[in-house]
């Protein structure tokens, strides 16, 4: 598990899961484990020498129209709450509040004061 302020976790948002694996599996050696997520595409967890490094997630729906595909942080924080509360008054924004994810942790998705986006998240033990 990260430390707090470390970064966390890699996750590639793309729109086309099977030609990532594909690139990553012949450039990096990766192998790859889909995750169900309930509905939709899976999660695909990234593998290095059975090492979990990064995840794939499938930007679906509306949501995502225009956003470029894209590789986005996660940076460990020891309270999410309490740190997003001290991000807001620092003059970062919140792009969605912090939600938990069973198994994962406690996650938030924040803006900094220049406008770069990060997910934020403290781990499940």
């Amino acid at each position: 598990m990260a430390a707090h302020g470390h970064f966390h976790w890699m996750e590639l948002n793309t729109r086309e899961r099977e030609k990532a694996k594909a690139f990553y599996g012949a450039a990096l050696g990766w192998t790859f484990e889909d995750v169900p997520m309930g509905g939709g595409a899976p999660y695909v967890v990234c593998k290095a020498g059975g090492d979990m490094v990064a995840g794939f997630f499938t930007m679906e729906g509306e949501g995502f129209d225009g956003v470029p595909e894209h590789w986005f942080v996660h940076i460990a924080v020891d309270d999410v709450d309490r740190r997003v509360d001290m991000a807001k008054a620092a003059g970062g924004t919140v792009v969605r509040e912090p939600w938990d994810i069973e198994g994962v942790g406690r996650v938030a998705i924040v803006k900094d004061s220049s406008g770069a986006v990060s997910g934020w998240i403290t781990p499940s033990a």
